[in-house]
C-alpha cells in the first residue's frame, strides 16, 4: 500500500491552500506550516490560528487528516509546548528539522540542529516523553547541513529518541530546492532504521513520483511544490485523473483561484491575499502556460474584486462564463471560513 502526503511548506501552503489542495483528492494525510516555539508556552490560539483544523476534527474540509508541526531546538521548551499542543487532538505531532531557512538557522533551528544528533535525540526523546502515547510523533530531516556524511546518524538519533516515522528531504540545508534530489540516500537510511521512511524532494510528476519510489525504495512519499504546481498531481499519482496535464484542466483551476482567493478573504488578510494568489500562479506557470499571462495581468493589481475580474475574463477567454460562481464572486465573512473547513 503506498501514501501520499502533502508537505509543510512555510509561507506558501498555510492553511488555505492545504484546504484547496487536499480537496481536490489524493491524499492520505497533511502536515502544518511549522509553529516556532521559542522559551515561552504558545497559548491555544496560536495553533488555532495557524492550524484551525484542530477546530474540526483535525481534519481538512476533504477529511483530510492534519498534523502539527513544531520548530525549536530547546529539549524542554519543545516538550512542554508539545504537550499542550496534544491536548487539541491532532492526528500527530512533527518535528522539523529540515527547514533551510535563514532566519530559522540563523537560531540554531531547523536543519542546523543536523549538526548534532545527540541534541536531536534529547528533542525528540523529551517530546516522546511529554506526548500521550497515543499520539505520534514524528520527524522530517534533510541530509545534513553541508553535506550527507552524519544523514544516518542522524536518522538513527531521531528513531532511538521515539520517532515513529521520518520523511526525508532528499538534499542538504546547502542544497536548499536545487535539483537534483539524492533519493538514494534516503534508501540508504531507510535499510537503517526500523521505521516507515517517506521520500521527498523534487517530485513534479507523476513519473517523478514513480522514479523516487523505485530509487529511494520507500513506497510513501511526500510532495509539496509538486503540488503547488499542478494541483491535480495527487489525482494523477492515484491514477483518478489523466496523468499528464491538460488544456482543459486549466478552467478548473482557474475557478480553484477564485475559490483561494475568496477563502484568502475570509481569513482576514487583506494586505496579503492578492500576494498569495500571485505566489500561487508563479507555480502554476511550471504546468500551464497560461498562468503567466494571468500572473502578468494581476501583477500590479491589488484589489481582490479587480483580480476575480481578471479571472473572469480568462474564463471566458478559455469558452467558459465570464460570471464566476456566487461561491466564488460574493464577499465573504468569518461564517464563511468556518463553513470552508467544516468536516
Amino acid at each position: 500500500m503506498s501514501r501520499l502526503f502533502l508537505a509543510p511548506m512555510e509561507g506558501l501552503a498555510d492553511y488555505v491552500l492545504r484546504d484547496v489542495l487536499t480537496s481536490a483528492g489524493g491524499f492520505d494525510g497533511c502536515v502544518s506550516e511549522f509553529i516556532r516555539i521559542t522559551g515561552s508556552m504558545l497559548p491555544t490560539r496560536v495553533y488555532e490560528r495557524e492550524a484551525p483544523e484542530i477546530l474540526h476534527a483535525s481534519v481538512t474540509a476533504s477529511g483530510t487528516p492534519m498534523v502539527i508541526q513544531l520548530l525549536g531546538s530547546d529539549p524542554e521548551s519543545m516538550a512542554r509546548n508539545a504537550a499542550h499542543a496534544a491536548t487539541l487532538s491532532p492526528y500527530g505531532i512533527d518535528l522539523n528539522f529540515g527547514c533551510p531557512a535563514k532566519v530559522v538557522n540563523q537560531h540554531g533551528g531547523g536543519a542546523m540542529l543536523l549538526a548534532d544528533p545527540k541534541l536531536l535525540n534529547r528533542i525528540v526523546a523529551a517530546v516522546r516523553g511529554a506526548v500521550p502515547a497515543g499520539i505520534a510523533v514524528t520527524a522530517k530531516m534533510r541530509l545534513g547541513v553541508s553535506d550527507t556524511s552524519r544523514a544516518i546518524e542522524c536518522a538513527q538519533a531521531l528513531v532511538d529518541g521515539g520517532a515513529a516515522s521520518l520523511v526525508v528531504h532528499a538534499r542538504t540545508r546547502d542544497d536548499r530546492y536545487k535539483p537534483p534530489a539524492h533519493w538514494e540516500w534516503i534508501a540508504r537510511i531507510d535499510d537503517a532504521v526500523d521505521v516507515p521512511v517517506i521520500a521527498n524532494g523534487e517530485v513534479w510528476s507523476v513519473a517523478d513520483w514513480q522514479r523516487c519510489r523505485a530509487v529511494s525504495g520507500c513506497a510513501d512519499v511526500m510532495i509539496g511544490r509538486g503540488a503547488v504546481s499542478d494541483p491535480f498531481l495527487a489525482q494523477r499519482i492515484c491514477g483518478l485523473v489523466e496523468p499528464q496535464p491538460c488544456a482543459d484542466e486549466w478552467r478548473e483551476v482557474l475557478h480553484e483561484i477564485a475559490g483561494y482567493l475568496r477563502k484568502l478573504r475570509a481569513h482576514g488578510r487583506l494586505s496579503h491575499e492578492h500576494g498569495r494568489v500571485k505566489q500561487w500562479l508563479s507555480y502554476l506557470q511550471r504546468t500551464w502556460p497560461q498562468a503567466t499571462a494571468l500572473h502578468e495581468a494581476i501583477r500590479r493589481v491589488q484589489d481582490s474584486d479587480q483580480i476575480l475580474a481578471v479571472i473572469g475574463e480568462a474564463l471566458a477567454a478559455e469558452g467558459g462564463s465570464a460570471a464566476l460562481s456566487d461561491d466564488e464572486n460574493n464577499q465573504p465573512n468569518q461564517a464563511d471560513l468556518a463553513e470552508a473547513i467544516a468536516v
